[in-house]
């Protein structure tokens, strides 16, 4: 059975490097993709086949459609083998690259954005792809972009989340507007789930001491910390559960001044005692509000600006999470509250 895989990965790979027309070549790009898509079993020979460089190829250099069959079947590649799709060469600045470009549409941008998140389930890959600012501010610019869909929202979020997990990403993403980015999406986006997503990169991002002066900055009347606990206060469940961790990394990573920041907040102890009252409000949410509580009713010194998180937020205790089946993020690593899934993979 491996050795029949093997010679039908290298005889569908020859087929498409070999295309001499465009519907010989949308032809064997939909093959492949389709492939890729039924038979997880198969992705590990096509990547060992050496169809990664075809479909970055024609990821930067084809027609839409073209663009969109590939970046399907590199989503699909990435779930199973995401440390071989790593080990290609140029693939983060090809990536980077279709995030950026004027010609990918919505399906190309929202693969994209769900291949780097399913690359990110790896630990040492956050620090690597982390590096690479272009790719932060494409995730970013997508938050803005009103033709953006859901799906592309959501997995721009994740990829975003994911990127935040490893410690000194976080300062990165406040350099390049995070909060500001992911605040303004939160106040204009009615859909629940987009905002659930939000807000526990919100929480996320908190843990380091840049986030104090981003959140002084960002939002309006009371800055970001007034948007936070307004928004507490007309959601309930995992967004305001989300906004309650993001005030707790807050003062934990910038101490006194960031708890003063909070303590300011009109009405901020209220909502975060009525989510610890809630009956809905998981265990672990309440218990991150009453150590919330704890601190913003109690008079204490300044402390150093020390991350709450040590070198990754997997280390923390969760609250609650809901991550896609195919993801290898084991799911009592994350420290916030997603809402569903989007994607498990391609979904043509």
């Amino acid at each position: 059975m491996t050795e029949e895989k093997q010679r039908r990965a290298r005889s569908m790979v020859s087929r498409l490097a070999f295309a001499a027309t465009d519907d010989g070549l949308s032809s064997h790009l939909s093959s492949v993709r389709h492939l890729s898509r039924t038979d997880p079993s198969i992705r590990p020979f096509l990547v060992d086949a050496g169809l990664v460089p075809h479909l970055l190829l024609h990821l930067l250099h084809s027609p839409p459609t073209f663009q969109e069959l590939a970046s399907a079947t590199l989503l699909n590649l990435s779930i199973t083998s995401p440390e071989s799709i790593m080990a290609t060469p140029s693939l983060l600045s090809s990536l980077s690259h279709s995030l950026d470009s004027d010609t990918s549409s919505d399906t190309v941008l929202q693969n994209v954005s769900a291949t780097l998140y399913s690359l990110l389930s790896v630990d040492a890959y956050r620090p690597i792809i982390g590096s690479k600012k272009p790719i932060i501010k494409s995730l970013l610019s997508l938050l803005s972009s009103p033709a953006s869909s859901a799906r592309t929202l959501k997995d721009s979020l994740k990829a975003l989340f994911a990127l935040s997990l490893y410690a000194l990403n976080r300062p990165v993403l406040v350099s390049l507007g995070a909060v500001p980015s992911l605040l303004a999406l939160i106040l204009r986006e009615p859909r629940t789930g987009i905002v659930e997503d939000a807000t526990a990169v919100v929480a996320q991002v908190a843990g380091c001491c840049e986030s104090v002066d981003a959140m002084r900055a960002a939002g309006g009347g009371g800055g970001g910390l007034g948007a936070l606990v307004g928004l507490a206060r007309g959601r309930g469940g995992k967004t305001r559960e989300n906004v309650a961790a993001a005030l707790l990394n807050l003062a934990r990573s910038g101490g006194e001044r960031a708890v003063g920041d909070i303590r300011e907040v009109e009405g901020v102890v209220e909502v975060v005692r009525e989510m610890v009252e809630a009956a809905g409000t998981s265990d672990r949410g309440r218990a991150k509000g009453e150590e919330l509580l704890k601190v913003l009713t109690a008079d204490r010194r300044g402390r150093r600006c020390d991350c709450w998180f040590e070198d990754d937020c997997s280390t923390q205790p969760a609250v609650s999470t809901s991550f896609p089946s195919s993801s290898s993020f084991p799911s009592s690593s994350y420290s916030y509250s997603f809402s569903s899934s989007s994607a498990s993979g391609d979904a043509f």
